[in-house]
C-alpha cells in the first residue's frame, strides 16, 4: 500500500513547477510519474488540490502519495499476439484488441502492451523518453476494453517527435463510437475540462477545478438508428480528439447524455441500451501523421471488430439511413486504396 509523506519547500525551490521539483528531488522518476499523480489528485499543496504547473513558493507544504512499486521490478517480454499494420526501425503502427491494458499498474503486473512490445522488439528497441520502464514503447494509450489503431515508438527521436506531434494536433486520431440516443445536429463539439472524480478515482468527470485539463472532442454523425420500445435509439458518430486526456471521448458522451453503448463505467441505462455489450463501443478507426524521421505522411484505417460490427448489423432494420459522412467513410472502408490500410489477421508475436 503506498504511503502519504510529506514535504516543506525551500527558497532553492521557489519558482520551481510542482511537477519538476517532485520529479528533481526524487519523489518520482520522472517529470511524467510526477503529472499523473498530480492530475490524479494524489499531491496537495498547502491542503490544496493544484494544478502540475504550479509554482512553488517558499514554505509551501507539499503532500504525495509515494509511488507504488509494481510487484514484478523486471519488466519481461511475454508472447501476445500483436496486430502490426506497420513496422520499421523507429516506430510501429498496431491495432490494439480489446481487453489489452497499455502499460503494467499495480493492478495489471502482466499481460500488457509493454510486455507484448518487449517481447516483439527487446527492451533496448523501444522508446524510453518517459524514464520508466513500464512505459517503455508507449506514447499515447487506448483505454484497456478500446480497440484499434495506436503507435509505439522504438528510438527515443520517434517517441518524441510522436508526443510532440500529438500535443501540436499534427497526429490525427479518429474513432467510431455508438452511442445512446439520436443526435440531432450533424456536427458537434464538446469543449469541457476534465479531471479526476471528487468522489471516484477510478472514474473521471466534467470539473470546475485547478486540476482540470482542458478536453475537446469534435464528433460527426454517421448513421441514425431509430428507438423502440425498449430504448431511446442510437447514433453511430465518428469523434476526432483535439486533446488526449484519460476517458475523453466516454467522459464527454456521458456530459452530454449520449453515453457510448456498453460502457460499463459511464453507459449507464438498462440491458437492452447496451446491446449484449460488455465493453464500449468505441474504435480507433483512423490513425494519420508525419513519420518523424522520414517526414512522409502516413494514413491508416482500420474496420470495425467483429464484436462491434455484429452489433451495427443487428441494427441495420432499424437504420434511418447515413449521413454523407457517413456514406463516404463506409465507401473508403469497403474500397481500401493503400495496401497497409487493409485489415489483416493478427500476427504472433516473434
Amino acid at each position: 500500500m503506498a504511503r502519504i509523506l510529506s514535504y516543506t519547500a525551500t527558497h532553492q525551490d521557489e519558482g520551481l513547477r510542482l511537477d519538476v521539483l517532485l520529479a528533481e528531488r526524487g519523489f518520482y522518476p520522472s517529470r511524467s510519474a510526477a503529472a499523473r499523480f498530480i492530475d490524479e489528485e494524489r499531491v496537495f499543496v498547502n491542503g490544496n488540490k493544484v494544478a502540475k504547473r504550479y509554482l512553488v513558493c517558499a514554505g509551501d507544504s507539499i503532500v504525495y502519495e509515494e509511488k507504488e512499486t509494481l510487484l514484478a521490478p523486471t519488466l519481461v517480454g511475454e508472447p501476445i499476439a500483436l496486430d502490426i499494420r506497420f513496422e520499421d526501425e523507429h516506430l510501429l503502427v498496431l491495432s490494439k484488441q480489446a481487453g489489452l491494458v497499455c502499460h503494467p499498474s499495480a493492478d495489471h503486473i502482466q499481460g500488457t502492451l509493454v510486455h507484448a512490445l518487449i517481447n516483439h522488439c527487446g527492451k533496448e528497441n523501444l522508446c524510453n523518453v518517459q524514464g520508466e520502464d513500464e512505459r517503455l514503447g508507449i506514447v499515447h494509450r487506448l483505454d484497456q476494453d478500446t480497440t484499434g489503431l495506436m503507435l509505439a515508438a522504438k528510438t527515443n527521436q520517434a517517441g518524441l517527435g510522436l508526443m510532440e506531434g500529438i500535443r501540436e494536433r499534427t497526429v490525427d486520431r479518429h474513432y467510431l463510437a455508438l452511442v445512446q440516443g439520436n443526435i440531432a445536429h450533424d456536427t458537434g463539439m464538446v469543449d469541457a475540462p476534465i479531471a479526476r472524480s471528487a468522489t471516484d478515482r477510478t472514474r473521471m468527470a466534467i470539473r470546475d477545478t485547478e486540476s482540470a485539463r482542458d478536453s475537446v472532442t469534435t464528433f460527426t454523425v454517421l448513421e441514425r438508428f431509430e428507438a423502440s420500445l425498449k430504448d431511446d435509439g442510437f447514433t453511430l458518430i465518428e469523434c476526432k480528439l483535439y486533446t488526449g486526456r484519460t476517458h475523453q471521448i466516454r467522459v464527454h458522451m456521458h456530459y452530454i447524455k449520449h453515453p457510448c453503448v456498453g460502457d460499463p463505467v459511464y453507459g449507464g441505462g438498462t440491458p437492452p441500451m447496451q446491446l449484449g455489450l460488455a465493453r464500449q463501443f468505441l474504435h480507433s478507426y483512423l490513425l494519420d501523421f508525419e513519420h518523424p524521421t522520414t517526414g512522409e505522411r502516413m494514413t491508416f484505417l482500420d474496420a470495425l471488430p467483429a464484436d462491434l460490427q455484429a452489433v451495427l448489423d443487428g441494427l441495420a432494420n432499424r437504420s434511418r439511413g447515413r449521413t454523407e459522412a457517413g456514406a463516404a467513410l463506409f465507401e473508403r472502408f469497403e474500397s481500401p486504396v493503400e495496401p497497409e490500410l487493409e485489415s489483416r489477421e493478427p500476427q504472433s508475436a516473434s
